[in-house]
């Protein structure tokens, strides 16, 4: 029997209403599993900064795959091989990180696309992605089955912000404060006014074109300000932070405090 493409982030993102969600970085499909369930709209399963290969993230998207929730997998680079891979392995919606300019977005909507478009090899009978060519027509609308966000997180990216955004074939673009703060010589200051008003700037640049914007704010005041100023998509936590803290908190209860004072979540 022919089956269905799911609902891509895209398609939830153009229906209107903040999607609101968290990172999962432990590696675990338990934890995504328990973390889809939890009642947020999107998770981003990263493999950037977190120790996620293609099995791993195969695991991990299978335990989620069902429930109420949008899987976002970032990758450690916009490679177009590497595009391929996780396209293939079934990751509808992709976020890259370290986009800087317009050349750039443009090449990777190529990646994300088959000939006479793109560049994106064929294989489908193979993958996942199409169900083993179980889904009717994969390949004529696969570009419409997959979702490219980029994300904007250096001096020269938000300087590009208007052109990125103008490229067709993007999807959305997501801010990444920490990255920027320390592209703008501020590391480690992602609350700091000037970071601020460069994201402010960017949310007010990338709506204009008309295109849906998110942005990472793991602190409820930064993330409120965020929303205020109108995003579409938002992090507000990750799976790794909340273990990392509450079981800090869970021997607090019971052992010495040690100096040191509170770690930062992000």
């Amino acid at each position: 029997m022919p089956l269905r493409v799911e609902q891509t982030f895209a398609a939830r993102l153009a229906a209107g209403g903040r999607q609101t969600g968290m990172w999962v970085c432990s590696g675990s499909p338990l934890v995504a599993e328990i973390c889809a369930g939890s009642g947020l709209d999107w998770l981003l399963i990263d493999a950037e900064h977190s120790p996620n290969g293609i099995e791993s993230l195969l695991a991990q998207l299978q335990a989620v795959h069902g429930y109420p929730v949008s899987a976002v997998v970032r990758p450690p680079i916009g490679d177009a091989v590497l595009l391929k891979q996780y396209l293939d392995l079934g990751a509808q919606n992709l976020l890259i990180p370290m986009v800087d300019t317009p050349e750039q977005a443009a090449e990777l909507v190529r990646a994300f696309r088959y000939p006479p478009h793109g560049i994106r090899g064929v294989g489908s009978a193979l993958a996942r992605a199409s169900r083993w060519n179980r889904i009717e027509g994969y390949l004529e609308n696969a570009a419409e089955s997959v979702t490219l966000l980029v994300q904007i997180e250096s001096v020269a990216a938000v300087d590009n912000v208007a052109s990125i955004a103008a490229v067709e074939g993007v999807d959305g673009l997501f801010l990444g404060p920490a990255d920027l703060a320390a592209s703008m010589g501020l590391l480690g200051q992602q609350e700091h006014p000037d970071v601020v008003s460069a994201v402010e700037h960017c949310i007010r640049v990338v709506k204009a074109a008309g295109k849906p914007v998110g942005v990472n704010a793991f602190a409820e005041a930064t993330a409120r300000r965020y929303i205020d100023a109108g995003v579409d998509f938002i992090l507000v936590g990750a799976d790794v932070a909340m273990l990392a803290r509450g079981s800090e908190a869970l021997a607090a209860k019971y052992i010495p405090a040690a100096e040191g004072g509170d770690r930062a979540s992000y």
